[in-house]
């Protein structure tokens, strides 16, 4: 690994459990992921990002390097979850990276306007998922300076 020390921390909030079972093994054998945690919804992924309730034992821990967002959950969905992410000064610099379905022109303006660092329409094929994985991973491990690693 070139500029970072340590495999990037990942959390993905997708609702759906095919997609987290495709995204898991997509990055199982990536040499830049530490793993990847994942969450259900908006609220969980704040939950899991400000150590509360169900996550409250994850205190101490270093936050994620990189958040992968599903724009459609139920309770809180990825536009509003992102709002929130980037209105939050402990948790704006985490890069987001938008992984949907939509990749309608209303959905791609929305969230770079909301601060999105990426927006991605997830691959059609498994073999497109492992592809844009280590894309994603390489590019964030190798090229980009995130701000945990920058101190």
């Amino acid at each position: 690994m070139s500029k970072q020390a340590r495999a990037l921390r990942i959390v993905a909030a997708d609702d759906d459990p095919d997609d987290q079972l495709l995204i898991k093994e997509a990055l199982e054998d990536n040499r830049w992921t530490d793993g990847v945690d994942f969450v259900s919804d908006g609220v969980q992924l704040l939950d899991y990002l400000r150590r509360r309730g169900d996550f409250a034992d994850l205190r101490g821990r270093p936050l994620p390097d990189l958040i992968l967002l599903d724009l459609n959950m139920p309770r809180m969905n990825g536009r509003e979850a992102l709002a929130e992410i980037k209105s939050d000064a402990s948790l704006k610099c985490t890069p987001v990276i938008v992984l949907t379905t939509s990749s309608a022109d209303a959905d791609v303006s929305r969230t770079y306007g909301l601060g999105a660092n990426s927006y991605i329409s997830k691959p059609v094929t498994f073999q497109g998922l492992i592809e844009a994985m280590d894309k994603i991973t390489d590019y964030w491990a190798q090229l980009a300076t995130l701000p945990s690693s920058a101190k």
